[in-house]
């Protein structure tokens, strides 16, 4: 790519208002051909509504867009996918009740003479495709029994079919382990080579430095840098998204132990989960590593109530807890921030206020009736607390950006005060900065006394957020290691063996 090639795209003056919000401000892109953009900035920078402008998805207030010279229009999905330009986003849109082929030909699928969908042609296709980007799995297979893994390479796949001349990626190894990522970004490197523009949004650094050309960092809806990663570094990224110095990532302090609060002895589930034992105590950070579907969140489900256990013991606080259900965890003190926020955590039709009292009505309510005034004043305590980008309490859910979705989650069990927090990647889709704010939070709440359970498949944050670190691979505990000298090697060397 050289300083004289013409765009792919260029998007000029861009703007786009919410009600209560100005989620873009006069924002320039330039895409050339066979590069790839990273696009990072804060949760509620602007990067997804950005993004969704250019798949039809937003229509924009004002600006302009060109693709290889020419303006276009892009008022609906459809017409983004003709122009060439294909998408995959953090949120995945597979269908669980459709195979792996019916996924990726959806809406397009191959006909035979006869009229009818040539099946056939549409499994040797999608073969192809998975194929190409190394998963082995039959193409007649439900997409409702992949890992998220899986299914975020079926999206891969599909987008590939399209064979796109800009494809944008929303944190697309966010779900991926570092076999899956190598793998991704050699697809990406192969796409590269045809001349296929590829925009990477990510908020690791480290990925940026892997496979990006360049960096477009947007801050409070407007770009405020523009940047060669070779000529760049990882600091220079990061005061530009957040218009300060950062600091240490890992807020971790030293927090007085107390008594076992939370005791797990030989918890096995059907086919999963195999004599699973740990404990951590008040003011413990107790994290957990392992490759994904070593069983991690599966033995938080199951502590919790979501899942049945075949067999074990909890104990909270040195008494037999009867954990059946959630809400038995609940009344024992224990609070969930799962792995899927969208899915398992949050209303996303309901209020940010709402959302946040929900587990803890109890302590917002008057005899059967809730106090409006009580409620909001807890909702504001966390907002403000936490740093929530809303223009209200009364914004839905679903229009907050991922970060500040999750943000939401984390206070909701703020709130109801727990003894256990159990922590299921609390950091995935969260920007540097959100990232710091809730690593001060959990060293906050361990210093107060809270036992936090930390699941994490970034081995920097466990290592530097944890006080002990369990290993799980297939089902079972392999071993533990005390934070203080232990490397990333060695974790990984007891997660594959």
């Amino acid at each position: 790519m050289s300083e004289q090639t013409r765009p792919l795209l260029e998007m000029r003056g861009v703007s786009k208002s919410f009600p209560g919000v100005k989620a873009l401000d006069r924002v320039d892109l330039q895409v050339y051909p066979g590069e790839v953009l990273a696009l990072v900035g804060e949760n509620g920078a602007g990067k997804s509504t950005l993004m969704k402008i250019l798949s039809g998805v937003h229509r924009m207030d004002e600006g302009e867009i060109y693709l290889e010279g020419k303006a276009v229009s892009l008022p609906d999905p459809l017409s983004s996918q003709k122009a060439g330009i294909s998408i995959i986003y953090q949120e995945l849109n597979t269908l669980n009740n459709l195979s792996i082929a019916e996924n990726i030909f959806i809406g397009r699928e191959p006909i035979a003479k006869n009229g009818l969908v040539d099946r056939q042609r549409q499994h040797r296709e999608a073969r192809a495709l998975l194929d190409e980007v190394k998963l082995p799995l039959d193409t007649q297979t439900l997409t409702g029994k992949l890992s998220t893994a899986q299914k975020q390479m079926v999206e891969v796949a599909k987008a590939l079919s399209f064979n796109a001349k800009l494809i944008i990626m929303d944190e697309p190894t966010s779900s991926l382990t570092n076999a899956e990522t190598r793998t991704l970004f050699d697809i990406v490197r192969r796409l590269k080579a045809r001349g296929v523009a590829i925009v990477f949004i990510t908020h690791r650094m480290v990925e940026i430095f892997q496979i990006a050309d360049r960096v477009a960092v947007l801050r409070d809806g407007q770009m405020a840098a523009t940047m060669h990663a070779r000529d760049t570094t990882e600091a220079d990224i990061i005061s530009a998204m957040v218009g300060r110095e950062i600091g240490d990532l890992y807020v971790k302090e030293v927090a007085p132990l107390g008594e076992v609060a939370l005791e797990v002895q030989g918890l096995s589930t059907k086919n999963r989960l195999h004599d699973v034992s740990f404990y951590v105590r008040s003011g413990e950070i107790l994290g957990f590593a392992g490759l994904v579907g070593a069983g991690r969140s599966e033995v938080m489900r199951a502590v919790f109530g979501i899942d049945p256990r075949q067999s074990g013991t909890i104990l909270v606080r040195g008494k037999k807890a009867a954990i059946r259900k959630t809400g038995d965890a609940l009344r024992y003190g224990i609070g969930f921030v799962p792995e899927d926020r969208k899915e398992q955590a949050l209303i996303l039709d309901m209020t940010v206020k709402k959302n946040m009292s929900l587990a803890a009505l109890d302590r917002v309510s008057r005899g059967w009736f809730i106090d409006r005034l009580r409620e909001s004043r807890l909702a504001e305590k966390f907002v403000s607390l936490l740093r929530v980008r809303t223009p209200s309490l009364e914004q839905r859910v679903k229009n907050l950006s991922g970060g500040n979705q999750q943000k939401v989650v984390i206070a909701k069990w703020m709130a109801n005060e727990p003894l256990i927090l159990i922590l299921d990647e609390p950091t995935r889709g969260i920007d540097v900065g959100a990232k710091k704010e809730i690593h001060k939070l959990m060293s906050d709440l361990a210093r107060q006394g809270v036992a936090i359970v930390l699941v994490s498949s970034e081995l920097p944050e466990v290592i530097g957020m944890s006080d002990r670190i369990v290993v799980m691979h297939e089902g079972r505990v392999k071993g533990s290691f005390d934070r203080r000298g232990v490397t990333q090697e060695e974790i990984m060397q007891m997660a594959v063996s």
